[in-house]
């Protein structure tokens, strides 16, 4: 039977060969669908499939005159609550110098449990950018980030949870930071940016009061810190910073690069990812960039690119180790970028 995407349950099997709107073979006839298949689907946007009949169930009729949403619309009210009530979080923290479970669940939680269904992560990150709140948008989308960089890496569902809890709250400690100084338009004097640099230690204080899990006290304290030793606030390298803290770190510097600011344009996301890949080779955890990089790349998918050379065309399959040559279709031509190496990316259109 044919059923939309989102209608998939685990263990179901394909009774036909899957293709992408490409052409492309993804997944054979016979393959029991569960986390990892599922996620190929995603990865490729491809909406019906053909399953084998279930037990039990009786035939329903898929209407696909209307085309799917690349995000599910929900998420967007759950996010704008979410923002709300990071400030509200904020607000409380700089009050009684703690924060409570129960409202960064009413908070956080409703957005997480959507994340499960969300099919494009690059679409949606689009759609929840602007420059309005950035602080509280900020801790929203590294909340978000890293819950998938968790999952990632194959974490555990609880560990997930928390991850996305840590990322959520990584910067409440910027509640005893003047406004005038986070929301200032220019460059930071040197002593402005000596009093940002306090926030990843008041955040720790305030975290350490509030959860008994103290990773998540720990990602605010350390999620300044790089690799190579050269952040802050206590200079630590490699071992010595805490794995959530690694995890929240990479999406802390996704999610800034991407943001609009007043006195900064937001860069392209594939430039980001780019730039992302350099400083995995110095300052950033390089497995966890690494993955993080690989899962963010098959959401372009199906994106309008142009190409240095001018032209315009379609990435259309991501390759598993030259992460920004991807096979581009031209036209009726397909370009191979890890082979065709005088051209690249030059912008990609969303």
């Amino acid at each position: 039977m044919r059923i939309h995407i989102t209608d998939v349950k685990s263990g179901d099997k394909l009774s036909e060969d899957t293709f992408n709107s490409f052409g492309l073979h993804v997944l054979s006839k016979g393959t029991i669908l569960n986390e990892k298949e599922l996620s190929r689907l995603f990865q490729h946007q491809i909406d019906y499939i053909e399953i084998e009949w279930r037990i039990g169930d009786v035939p329903t009729i898929v209407n696909e005159d209307k085309p799917a949403p690349t995000y599910n619309p929900l998420l967007r009210p759950l996010y704008q609550d979410a923002v709300a009530g990071a400030e509200q979080l904020f607000e409380r923290a700089l009050i009684e110098g703690r924060i409570y479970e129960g409202d960064v669940k009413e908070s956080f939680q409703p957005l997480v449990d959507n994340f499960r269904t969300e099919r494009d992560v690059v679409s949606l990150l689009l759609m929840l950018n602007s420059q309005d709140d950035y602080t509280y948008q900020h801790s929203v989308q590294v909340g978000m980030l890293s819950y998938y960089i968790a999952l990632w890496l194959g974490w555990s569902e609880e560990q997930t949870v928390i991850a996305g809890k840590a990322g959520f709250l990584h910067d409440i400690g910027k509640c005893k930071i003047a406004e005038a100084i986070l929301n200032k338009p220019t460059k930071l004097t040197d002593d402005e940016f000596d009093e940002i640099k306090n926030h990843p230690q008041f955040g720790y204080d305030i975290l350490k009061n509030s959860f008994g899990d103290p990773s998540i006290a720990l990602a605010a304290l350390q999620h300044h810190e790089r690799m190579d030793g050269t952040g802050y606030p206590n200079g630590l390298s490699k071992e010595d910073i805490h794995p959530m803290a690694k995890v929240v770190a990479v999406a802390d510097v996704y999610s800034a690069m991407i943001s609009s600011r007043v006195y900064r344009e937001k860069k392209d996301l594939l430039h980001v990812l780019r730039k992302m890949y350099d400083l995995s080779f110095q300052e950033l955890d390089p497995d966890i960039t690494h993955t993080f990089i690989r899962h963010m790349l098959p959401n372009f998918i199906g994106k309008r690119v142009e190409l240095t050379t001018g032209e315009s065309g379609t990435i259309v399959m991501t390759h598993p180790t030259d992460f920004f040559r991807p096979l581009v279709q031209v036209g009726d031509q397909f370009i191979d970028l890890s082979i065709q190496r005088n051209q690249e990316i030059n912008h990609v259109h969303m």
